[in-house]
């Protein structure tokens, strides 16, 4: 069964702008069929969605975007997991407590380099329990200090030195994959051009992941080129793998540049 898809959106359960139920609403005036929140490392908006869904004749997959340590943009995505799963659900109560160290941590170090923020704003920006990095970029736009998001990642937020001093405590791929199988859910390696590996690398990574149990790779994404797609599908034939999609929305006051995606997908193995 093909259905129009967008497999990668995230909602103010992570980063997101909108609520999950808002985000199922916006995804149903948009003509999409299936939809799978994928917030950042966690579930709980998850409940949300998939009763807007039943609503809005939106078929809501649950799903997660895992962040592995190996390097600074590796994510795994996961989907149609059981809910009730104890091992994803440890994991990312292991992550939230890590997320919550980083932001103090971030916190500190804009302090220090005089742009200071107040825990209370970033909180009121998040409107919720989880906060992120594109939240802070939120405020340190409206305070001034830099002109856009954009500005905040590149100079402050994305940086080596932010990632070497703030990374710990991440999981591994192999963690991630195997964490998300043995709660009954798929696998798929998230936009892996955001890994900045060449082709070569990128073949072992992937052959690598293949062996822990990843199901699919995501193909389709608003930033590919088309010699990258074109290699990603060539991956995903190669290793046996399915094909996943989708628009990485997160609103247009997080990132202003993309909308939610309507792709035709074969879903037959994630439903």
């Amino acid at each position: 069964m093909t259905d129009f898809c967008d497999l990668h959106t995230h909602s103010s359960a992570s980063d997101g702008q909108y609520s999950p139920s808002e985000l199922v609403t916006l995804a149903a005036e948009n003509g999409i069929g299936v939809m799978a929140l994928t917030d950042h490392d966690t579930t709980e908006g998850i409940a949300e969605a998939s009763e807007a869904g039943g609503r809005c004749s939106v078929r809501v997959i649950p799903g997660v975007e895992l962040s592995a340590r190996e390097y600074n943009t590796y994510h795994i995505l996961g989907y149609a997991y059981n809910t009730e799963a104890p091992e994803l659900a440890a994991l990312c109560a292991r992550m939230k407590k890590r997320r919550d160290n980083r932001n103090r941590m971030i916190l500190e170090y804009l302090n220090e380099n005089g742009m200071p923020l107040e825990q209370g704003e970033i909180e009121a920006i998040a409107g919720g329990d989880i906060i992120g990095r594109p939240h802070i970029a939120r405020a340190m736009v409206a305070h001034g200090y830099v002109k856009n998001n954009r500005e905040a990642f590149d100079k402050w937020l994305d940086t080596d030195e932010i990632h070497e001093r703030m990374d710990v405590g991440k999981p591994t791929a192999r963690e991630c994959v195997e964490t998300i199988k043995a709660s009954g859910g798929k696998a798929s390696l998230a936009h892996p051009y955001q890994i900045g590996v060449d082709n070569d690398t990128l073949d072992a990574i992937v052959r690598e992941l293949a062996g822990y149990g990843l199901d699919a790779i995501e193909c389709l994404y608003p930033k590919f080129t088309p010699e990258q797609q074109a290699y990603y599908y060539h991956l995903a034939e190669k290793y046996g793998l399915h094909i996943t999609g989708g628009s990485d929305f997160h609103g247009e006051l997080v990132k202003p540049d993309v909308r939610l995606a309507r792709l035709e997908l074969d879903v037959d193995w994630l439903l």
